[in-house]
C-alpha cells in the first residue's frame, strides 16, 4: 500500500503544501498516530524527539481547526523554550495550506507585556512552556475554555523539570470534554498516572524499539578517570564526527572540558544552564548549521533539543539512568538516519550495564586502545557562521542575504550554508575557504540597501 498522507488526509491544498515541504511519506508515528488523532481519539505515544510527532499531532490541530472562529482551539505544552520554537515553527510551515491561521509562542525570552499585547488579538493554537503558559493565566490574559485539543509534547521531560503541577493547574483551565494527546520517550510509573487522570480511553502508541535497536550503534569504552580525555581524543580522531554531542554530569565539567577541547584546536562550544539566553542561542545556531562540530551539554541544557543530523552522542559521564541514557542517545539516529552512541564507563559502573541488559538495550563493549585515530590533530568544522547586525526587527530576510552573497560577493549558492534570524541579528554559515572572502566583501556592501556591522563567530 502506498505509504503517504493521501491515505488519510482528503484536503488537496495540505496535501500539496507537504510535497512543497518535502513530506512524501509518513514515519512510523505519523502512520500509527495520525488516523487516531484526526478521529478525534485520546492518544498516548511513546516517541522521541525528531521522529516526526509534531506531524502526527500538527496536522490535526490545523484540518480541525475553525479559521473563523478567533479562539485558542488547542495547545502545545513543551518542556523548553527551544523545543516550543521549533514545535511552532514547524506547524507554521503545515499552516501554510489556509490562510489566516493564528499560532501563538508563549515562553521564557520575550517580555510578558510584548505575549499579552499578542493575546489580545486572539489565537487559534498556543504552543508554550507550562511556567510563562500559567503566568498569563493567572495574570487574567488567558482563556483556555474554547480549547479542544491538548498536547503534552515530552511529558517525561516535564516530569524530571518539575513541571507537572503547573500543568495540572493549566489543565484544569481547559473544558473536561477534549482530546488530549501525550507523546513521550520513556513511560515511568509517573507518566502512567498522569497519563490515567488526564486521558480517556486512550490508544496506546510505542515505535521507539525498533528505531533505537537499529539505527543506533551504541559502543561503551571501559576507561579509568585518568584516561577518560584520552580516550574522547580519540574517538573524536577516530571517527571525525561533523555533529557530536558530548554530555557530563555537571555546569564545572562542562566548561572544563570544553577548555581542554578548544585549547586542542576543536571547533567546540559548551551548554548549560549559567549561560546567557543570547549566548545559548548561538551555540545552537553554530551547532546546528555545521561551524561547530562538538556541543558540550548538560542534560538540563541540552533538553528539548531537536537538532538535525547529529552524527554521534559521548556520554563522557554516565547518566544515573537507563531513561536518562535512552533520552541522550535518542539525539542522533534522527528520521530514519544512522547514529553513533558512545560512552565511558569505568570499572566500579558495570552494574549500569546490566541495568541496559535488563532494559533489552543492545550494545557492544571494546577496549578504547582499538580505536585508531586518522589524524594526531584536531580536525575543523566545514563551515564557519558570520553574524550580522540585523534582524526581523530590520526587516532583514534570508533572501537579501542570499542575494548579496550570491550577486554582489559572488558566491556560489553551495557555498552558502544555513541562514537563520533572530530579532536582532542574522547568523550566515560560509564555507570555511571562502568565509574570508565573504566577511571582507559584506564589510562595504549593503544587504536590502543598508549597511551592517558583520563579525565572524570562531
Amino acid at each position: 500500500m502506498k505509504n503517504d498522507f493521501s491515505r488519510f488526509i482528503s484536503d488537496e491544498a495540505m496535501l500539496k503544501n507537504l510535497k512543497d515541504l518535502g513530506y512524501a511519506s509518513m514515519t512510523p508515528i505519523q502512520e500509527a498516530c495520525l488516523p487516531l488523532v484526526l478521529a478525534g481519539k485520546d492518544v498516548t505515544a511513546q516517541a522521541k524527539t525528531g521522529s516526526g510527532k509534531t506531524a502526527a499531532f500538527g496536522l490535526s490541530l490545523l484540518l480541525r481547526l475553525h479559521v473563523r472562529r478567533m479562539s485558542i482551539q488547542s495547545i502545545v505544552l513543551c518542556p523548553t523554550r527551544e523545543l516550543a520554537e521549533q514545535v511552532a515553527g514547524e506547524l507554521r510551515k503545515f499552516a501554510r495550506f489556509k490562510h489566516n491561521i493564528k499560532i501563538l509562542l508563549l515562553c521564557g525570552g520575550v517580555p510578558c507585556r510584548q505575549q499579552r499585547f499578542s493575546l489580545e488579538h486572539g489565537a487559534h493554537i498556543i504552543v508554550g512552556t507550562p511556567g510563562r503558559i500559567l503566568q498569563h493565566l493567572e495574570e487574567g490574559a488567558l482563556f483556555l475554555n474554547s480549547v479542544e485539543t491538548l498536547v503534552l509534547d515530552e511529558a517525561d521531560r516535564m516530569l524530571d523539570m518539575g513541571f507537572f503541577e503547573d500543568i495540572e493547574k493549566i489543565i484544569a483551565k481547559t473544558p473536561s470534554q477534549r482530546q488530549t494527546l501525550l507523546f513521550s520517550a520513556t513511560f515511568p510509573n509517573e507518566i502512567v498516572s498522569i497519563c490515567e487522570k488526564v486521558q480517556r480511553d486512550a490508544v496506546n502508541i510505542s515505535v521507539t524499539a525498533e528505531e533505537v535497536e537499529n539505527k543506533i550503534e551504541q559502543i561503551f569504552y571501559e576507561v579509568n578517570q585518568d584516561d577518560k580525555y584520552t580516550a574522547l581524543k580519540a574517538v573524536l580522531l577516530t571517527h571525525q564526527p561533523k555533529s557530536a554531542i558530548i554530555f557530563c554530569k555537571t555546569k564545572i565539567g562542562v566548561s572544563e572540558l570544553h577548555d581542554e577541547l578548544y585549547q586542542e584546536g576543536f571547533d567546540v562550544l559548551s551548554l548549560h544552564g549559567d549561560l546567557e539566553q543570547i549566548d545559548r542561542d548561538e551555540s545552537l545556531i553554530q551547532f546546528a548549521n555545521g561551524s561547530v562540530s562538538i556541543l558540550v551539554a548538560t542534560d538540563l541544557a541540552s533538553r528539548g533539543l531537536d537538532i538535525k543530523d547529529v552524527q554521534c552522542v559521548i556520554n563522557y559521564d554516565l547518566p544515573n539512568t537507563p531513561e536518562i541514557y535512552t533520552h541522550r542517545i535518542g539525539r542522533t539516529a534522527r528520521m530514519g538516519k544512522e547514529g553513533l552512541a558512545i560512552s565511558f564507563y569505568e570499572p566500579f559502573q558495570k552494574e549500569f550495564l546490566e541495568e541496559l541488559q535488563a532494559a533489552n538495550i543492545s550494545f557492544s563493549c571494546k577496549p578504547y586502545e582499538s580505536l585508531s585515530p586518522k589524524e594526531t590533530s584536531a580536525y575543523r568544522s566545514e563551515w564557519v557562521t558570520l553574524c550580522i547586525d540585523g534582524g526581523k526587527k530590520q526587516k532583514v530576510r534570508a533572501g537579501d542575504i542570499l542575494g548579496t552573497l550570491t550577486k554582489d560577493v559572488g558566491l556560489h549558492a553551495s557555498s552558502i550554508g544555513k541562514i537563520d534570524i533572530t530579532d536582532k541579528y542574522a547568523y550566515v554559515a560560509i564555507e570555511r575557504k571562502y568565509v574570508d572572502m565573504a566577511f571582507e566583501a559584506l564589510g562595504y556592501k549593503t544587504i536590502k540597501g543598508r549597511m551592517f556591522r558583520i563579525w565572524k563567530l570562531e
